[in-house]
C-alpha cells in the first residue's frame, strides 16, 4: 500500500458522492402544479418509474449532461487547476459509459471509481422561467455503493475531501465514509445539497458539526432547516462557524456569506445579464471556494471565486460551464493568489 504524505497530496481534492447523469427540461409553473408531488425547489428521490412517468408527460427536448453535486464541485475545481479524483458508483450501461469520459476529459482522475453492472444513476431536473430547478432522482447503480467497499486506501493521497449531502440518506455510508477519511488525514467539507436532506438526516449533521467538519456549504433553506428557525443569514453563517469550522451560506443571487471564528465576510453577488437555470450553481460555487482556500486564498478571495463560478453557471442549461470561459474563470483564479 502506497502512503502518500499529506504535505505533498497526489490529489488535493477527493470528492464524494453520487455520479448522476443530469436530464434537463425547461418546464412552465403549470407542469409542477399537475405533475409534481412536494415542494418547489428541492430533490426527492423516486424509482425508476417514477423518471419514466414524468418524461413521459415532458413535451419537450431534454439536455443531457453529466451531474452529482460533489461530481459538480469536483469538476468546477478540476477545471481551475485543481488535481481532483471521485469516489462514487457507475453503472455498467452506455450512461455510465458516457459519464466516465466525461470526468476524466474535464481534468478529473477516474481511477476511484466503483462498478456495478447495474444501469447508471439519472435525475430529471425541471426548470421553471425563474430559473428554479425542481429535481427526481434515480440513483440507480450510485444507491449500491455499500460501507462495506469504502476503504482508507479510496482516500489516500488525497488532500481534502468533499462530501455531498445525497449521501445522507444512506446514514451508514456517510458514516463510513466521513470516518475513513478523517483516518486517511484528510480534511473535511460537508454540502448540505438539499433542505429535504437537512430534514431527513438533521441529527447526523449536527453530531457531524460535533465531531469537526473543516468546510460547511450551505444554502438559505438548507441553514434555515438545520436550525428550525428564520434567521438574518450572517446569523446562519455565524451559528455555523461556532462549531469552529469555515462556513459558507449561499444566498442565490444576494451572494452568501462566509465565516470562520470572529471572522466574517459579506460575499458579493455578481449580476448576470441572463438567467438560465440554477442547476449546479452552488456546485459550482463550492467548486471556486475549495480551489481558492485549497490553494492559500484568503475567505474572501475564495468566497469572491465562488461567486464568479456560480454566476458563470446560471447563465447555460445545465451545471457544466462552456469550456471557452475558463480561460478567464483560471486567469481570475491566478489574479487573486
Amino acid at each position: 500500500m502506497i502512503n502518500f504524505p499529506m504535505s505533498s497530496p497526489s490529489f488535493e481534492l477527493i470528492g464524494v458522492g453520487n455520479p448522476i447523469m443530469d436530464l434537463l427540461a425547461h418546464v412552465p409553473e403549470s407542469f409542477l402544479a399537475t405533475h409534481v408531488a412536494g415542494e418547489k425547489g428541492g430533490m426527492v428521490l423516486v424509482d425508476e418509474q417514477g423518471i419514466a412517468q414524468l418524461l413521459s408527460r415532458l413535451d419537450v427536448q431534454l439536455a443531457v449532461t453529466p451531474g452529482g453535486s460533489a461530481a459538480n464541485a469536483v469538476l468546477a475545481a478540476a477545471k481551475l487547476g485543481l488535481r481532483t479524483t471521485f469516489l462514487g458508483k457507475v453503472g455498467g450501461d452506455v450512461t455510465a459509459r458516457d459519464y466516465r469520459e466525461n470526468f476524466a476529459a474535464a481534468g478529473g482522475d477516474g481511477s476511484r471509481f466503483k462498478h456495478t453492472a447495474l444501469p447508471n444513476g439519472r435525475c430529471l431536473s425541471m426548470i421553471t422561467p425563474d430559473g428554479q430547478r425542481t429535481m427526481r432522482t434515480h440513483l440507480g447503480a450510485a444507491m449500491t455503493l455499500s460501507p462495506d467497499e469504502i476503504t482508507v486506501q479510496d482516500f489516500r493521497g488525497a488532500k481534502h475531501a468533499h462530501i455531498e449531502g445525497y449521501l445522507l440518506f444512506n446514514p451508514a455510508l456517510a458514516d463510513k465514509v466521513a470516518t475513513t477519511a478523517r483516518a486517511a488525514g484528510c480534511t473535511i467539507s460537508l454540502e448540505l445539497s438539499s433542505f429535504e436532506v437537512v430534514n431527513v438526516a438533521r441529527d447526523w449533521i449536527l453530531a457531524q458539526l460535533k465531531q469537526g467538519v473543516d468546510i460547511v456549504f450551505a444554502n438559505e433553506d438548507e441553514a434555515g432547516a438545520l436550525f428550525q428557525k428564520d434567521a438574518a443569514y450572517d446569523a446562519y453563517s455565524r451559528q455555523l462557524a461556532g462549531y469552529g469550522g469555515i462556513a459558507c451560506v449561499k444566498i442565490g443571487k444576494d451572494g452568501a456569506w462566509v465565516a470562520k471564528g470572529s471572522e466574517m465576510h459579506r460575499i458579493a453577488p455578481i449580476k448576470v445579464e441572463r438567467l438560465i437555470d440554477t442547476t449546479g450553481a452552488g456546485d459550482a460555487w463550492a467548486g471556486g471556494f475549495l480551489y481558492g482556500h485549497l490553494r492559500g486564498l484568503s475567505l474572501a478571495a475564495s468566497g469572491a471565486l465562488g461567486s464568479a463560478l456560480g454566476a458563470e453557471c446560471v447563465q447555460y442549461l445545465g451545471p457544466a460551464i462552456p469550456d471557452h470561459q475558463w480561460p478567464r474563470l483560471r486567469a481570475l483564479a491566478q489574479s487573486l493568489m
